[in-house]
């Protein structure tokens, strides 16, 4: 028996009753005469929240044809890119941001920074053709997937990966002693630039090669979507232990959906308008897309506050969810009280002590509770796709990242 949960935030009561699973292993939703039924997915067993990830991630690989981390490899094997790559070699030794998204970029060992373009590929190919595609344009497709569709997909791999570069420049202007030399954060930042510049470019020349003019719009706006989520949370860090931003939940659900949500999201409607499908189905896939990745970077914000985590001093982000959360129950004066008692001298913040007055309040269960919500919503919407391989596959990718056992 599924236990039903009715969801409240800052008062208000959602008007819909909400199906939370947690299972065992890995299951998906179908609908029946008798309501909903579980059934078991392509995994079982009880394993960490990271290997089931990881085994999601590997599967779903399988389905869609290759491994996402070699989308772009066309890109990455470029002439322009390997010259890049010499100069990052220079920052080696140095403390640049750099050299940790490089590392990150070749060894993602949890399988996130390629989530976007297999999310792609893998809810292209559980809608197929749409009702009005050509007989002879079907001849395209490859396992299931248009060309199109999987350029798609590597250009949205291609557009986050260049945001993530151009997010590590460094504000020279707060540099400290301890950083490192002055001349290598600059070359540093020099790099981070131009090599972000280099991919966002040829993102946007494989764009235009779609010679779609809806999907080009789309993603456009995804970038401007970016952008703007970026800037305001750079704003937000800049001052962030000065608490001179007081934002409740759904500003912070605003911002995230601009920074994290909009760029999947707008991908994967773009993937059925490329294959034709009509307004209704677009929408179900940009829903999925958006509460997937709301529920990715709320399962990501979680991480530092739950049970059975190491017991070392993690710093967090003091705009992450359960943190806005725990304000909005605690109220301003006390949460502003609890950061003061937190730092010491020379406003250092002792994250433990704060980290321990978070879990002890309400911010975490809420945040765990609207992971679900979103989780919900994104099983929603994919109960418009026939039952397939793909479809289990994007259920399962659910599962994971609402899964805090």
């Amino acid at each position: 028996m599924c236990p039903l949960l009715l969801l409240r935030w800052g008062g208000c009561c959602c008007s819909r009753l909400l199906l939370l699973r947690p299972p065992p292993g890995l299951w998906s939703a179908r609908r029946g005469g008798g309501g909903v039924r579980w059934r078991r997915g392509l995994f079982s067993g009880s394993p960490s929240a990271a290997s089931h990830w990881s085994k999601v991630v590997s599967e779903a690989e399988k389905i869609v044809g290759y491994p996402t981390s070699f989308m772009s490899l066309r890109c990455l094997l470029s002439d322009e890119l390997s010259n890049i790559a010499m100069q990052v070699r220079k920052l080696v030794g140095t403390k640049h941001p750099l050299l940790n998204t490089a590392r990150g970029l070749v060894y993602d060992s949890r399988n996130n920074l390629q989530m976007r373009g297999l999310v792609v590929l893998l809810i292209s190919k559980a809608a197929g053709p749409g009702n009005t595609a050509e007989l002879s344009f079907q001849h395209d497709m490859v396992s299931g997937i248009y060309s199109s569709q999987r350029s798609l997909a590597e250009i949205t791999e291609l557009i986050h990966t260049a945001f993530l570069v151009h997010r590590g420049i460094v504000n020279t202007g707060e540099l400290k002693s301890c950083d490192g030399l002055l001349k290598d954060m600059q070359f540093g930042n020099k790099i981070a630039v131009l090599s972000g510049d280099f991919l966002l470019a040829n993102a946007c020349t494989s764009l235009a090669q779609l010679q779609n003019t809806k999907v080009v719009e789309l993603i456009s706006s995804a970038i401007g979507d970016l952008v703007q989520g970026i800037y305001c949370e750079n704003s937000n860090l800049s001052e962030e232990n000065c608490l001179t931003h007081d934002i409740g939940i759904s500003t912070w659900k605003e911002q995230i959906f601009l920074s994290h949500s909009a760029l999947l999201a707008k991908s994967c409607q773009a993937a059925m308008e490329l294959a034709k499908h009509d307004a209704e189905i677009q929408d179900m896939a940009f829903q999925y897309g958006k509460n997937m990745s709301m529920s990715h970077k709320l399962h990501s914000d979680l991480q530092p506050f739950l049970k059975g985590k190491s017991s070392d001093s993690v710093a967090f982000s003091l705009n992450s969810a359960p943190v806005i959360l725990h304000q909005e129950f605690l109220g301003r004066e006390a949460w502003i009280k609890q950061i003061r008692e937190a730092q010491s001298k020379g406003n250092l913040m002792d994250f433990t002590k704060l980290q321990e007055a978070i879990k002890a309040g309400k911010g975490v269960i809420s945040a765990i509770d609207l992971c679900h919500y979103h989780g919900n919503r994104a099983l929603e919407a994919l109960e418009c796709f026939p039952p397939s391989e793909a479809r289990s596959a994007l259920e399962n990718m659910v599962y994971a990242v609402t899964r805090f056992s």
